[in-house]
């Protein structure tokens, strides 16, 4: 029996960073919203990779997130050096690593969290501005306010601005721009410190107190906008899907109020920001309508961002089409999708050239790499497996393990795979040590610590590498290994977190076992491997996902019966006659109804074989 590659694995390497667009092509140095790298953070509301290297490692940093007191000289001039390179004080400097220690940061992400906050607290220092209208109290409140900043005082500031605000409601008829501003620079805050629901709920109300269609709509669009945006932070980063849904929901409603017609450029954009959080919801549930929905999204997106008016963002819009495209062949079976995902690869390369976004390059390279993977395990011979190789090593020339070790174990992890696909069609076991190598050695950049899913999935792919070598080198060793690689995998994955790399993993474990089992005596193995195939069970529907659950039924109800020889348990024996008679019902009009239908016989026989005893 074949392992199954993990499905995250594919999330695992799919890493684009999906932002909302410029309305015109970057130029390198330009200021825009974060798009970040360990060390080297990309600043830029578009597509292209300029960068500021702060220059202190992503370990140095977390060390200084944890050591809120009593730091030690080298600590300090360490701070010394940020307040330089961030143009912060070094109030400012503690706050804005206390707010990391506080969200959780994992370290990759440090260096690039640390520069997006220091340039909201920069955004920061310019608001509470006073406004024509204000009375003293008022101007002194904002006074309070930007000197609670300065400190680095932003709980503070935000009590302060809610006094603000308090005040100006009472008057809101005459301020009531005033009074949204001050809501919307409570957002600002809460997104500085990474409160992104918070952030989202300021917004929404700052967009609640402008009157829609006046002279002000594009201001409350404006803050509509950030609201969804925060939304979709909170899901991407945290794993909220509720929030995920809430930002689709944002979206969709902000291509009613700016329609093509009206404002194409901020509709184009709308839609490759729900194309996003589409995508992200649609990586974490089972079936495929957010998938397919966040394709035509993006489609509908490139009717406004063309190849000529701008290319470098036509080109990472079709990058994020070719990973929806390929994720959705996974979903479906076959290789159209497939194709097509290659495809807009391949295109989002002839503009997203090294020369001019070599970052981007790199990535689009990965997502290609794994497209052309996923077409190998569904043709014969080594040719995608071998083209899958080469994309995943051109990524690596730029996603370095000094520079951004996390994307660079990601690549590692899309080569690993590649050598594995090899090491299935080839004889002798060089390929499958060389995937082994490869899965350790990122591993000690993937951590549970760090990124738990992906580590996880590595873990997965791990145990099928190990498995396929035992297979070829003989004795148990190396599956004892892959058994435990799988089990690691299970202790970061849940049914609630990413129901089908659970499934999968559960899947291969009950494999495994029963590879093992039909090998020794005892039953021990068996009563696992029935345990794992029933929690795989657990996430396919009978009616809903007859092909998976087919799979798993079959496996287990084949394993109940080698259970019941053993044991000599006419209970069991029965159980499994039952699930193999379901499974044959299901699949009566296949092409594979024989094969149940010989595993029925089989069933049969045994019971009387006991019956007779």
């Amino acid at each position: 029996m074949k392992p199954r590659l993990s499905f995250l694995a594919v999330l695992g390497v799919c890493f684009f960073v999906c932002v909302a667009l410029s309305h015109a092509q970057q130029i390198r140095g330009n200021t825009g919203s974060i798009a970040a790298e360990i060390g080297s953070i990309a600043i830029g509301g578009s597509v292209t990779d300029s960068t500021i290297n702060i220059g202190i490692p992503p370990e140095q940093l977390a060390a200084l997130v944890r050591q809120s007191a009593d730091l030690s000289e080298a600590q300090k001039k360490l701070i010394a050096k940020l307040e330089g390179e961030l143009d912060l004080n070094q109030r400012q400097i503690r706050t804005a690593l206390e707010i990391m220690g506080e969200a959780n940061v994992p370290t990759e992400q440090l260096a690039a969290k640390l520069v997006e906050i220091a340039k909201r607290i920069k955004g920061l220092q310019s608001i509470a501005s006073a406004e024509p209208g204000d009375g003293p109290n008022i101007v002194a409140l904002k006074a309070d306010a930007r000197e609670a900043i300065d400190a680095g005082d932003l709980a503070r500031a935000d009590v302060l601005l809610a006094d603000v605000e308090r005040m100006q409601k009472r008057i809101l008829g005459r301020f009531a721009v005033n009074a949204a501003e001050t809501v919307a620079q409570r957002g600002e805050i809460a997104l500085t410190r990474l409160r992104y629901r918070e952030a989202a709920w300021h917004f929404g109300a700052a967009a609640a107190v402008l009157a829609a269609g006046d002279a002000r709509e594009d201001t409350r669009l404006g803050y509509l906008d950030k609201e969804a945006d925060a939304l979709y932070r909170q899901g991407d980063e945290f794993g909220d899907g509720d929030a995920l849904r809430l930002a689709i929901e944002r979206y969709r409603r902000l291509l009613e109020l700016r329609p093509q017609e009206r404002a194409p450029t901020d509709w184009a954009t709308t839609q490759a920001s729900l194309g996003r959080a589409l995508e992200a919801l649609g990586y974490r549930e089972i079936g495929t309508e957010r998938l397919k929905e966040a394709i035509v999204a993006y489609r509908q997106a490139l009717k406004e961002r063309t190849r000529e008016r701008v290319p470098l963002d036509w080109a990472m819009t079709q990058s994020y089409l070719g990973s929806a495209l390929r994720v959705l062949g996974e979903h479906e079976g076959g290789t159209e999708r497939l194709d097509e995902a290659i495809a807009a690869f391949h295109e989002a390369l002839r503009e997203g050239t090294r020369e001019r976004a070599p970052v981007n390059w790199a990535k689009t390279q990965v997502g290609l790499g794994m497209a052309l993977f996923r077409r190998g395990e569904r043709a014969g011979g080594t040719e995608w497996f071998e083209q899958a190789g080469a994309a995943f090593r051109e990524a690596s020339q730029e996603l370095t393990r000094e520079r951004v070790p996390i994307d660079w174990a990601r690549t590692q992890h899309g080569l690993a795979l590649a050598l594995l696909g090899l090491g299935t069609r080839e004889d002798g076991t060089e390929r499958l040590e060389e995937a082994v190598t490869l899965f350790r050695s990122l591993l000690r950049e993937f951590t549970p610590e760090r990124v738990p899913l992906k580590w996880a999935s590595a873990e997965n792919d791990l145990g099928s590498a190990l498995w396929l070598l035992g297979q070829r080198e003989g004795g148990t060793a190396r599956f004892e290994e892959a058994i435990a690689a799988y089990r690691n995998a299970l202790m970061e994955l849940s049914r609630e977190r990413a129901p089908l790399d659970w499934a999968f993993v559960n899947g291969n474990l009950g494999a495994i076992l029963f590879y093992l089992a039909e090998r020794e005596s005892g039953t021990e193995r068996l009563k696992e491997a029935i345990a794992a195939y029933g929690d795989g069970l657990k996430v396919f529907a009978r009616d809903r996902d007859t092909l998976r659950w087919t799979m798993f039924a079959s496996d287990q109800a084949k394993t109940l019966r080698v259970l019941a020889e053993r044991s000599r348990d006419l209970r069991v024996a029965k159980q499994a006659l039952a699930l193999a008679t379901t499974v044959f019902e299901e699949n009566r009009k296949t092409a594979a109804a024989g094969g149940y239908e010989a595993e029925l016989v089989r069933d049969r026989s045994l019971i009387k074989r006991l019956r007779k005893r």
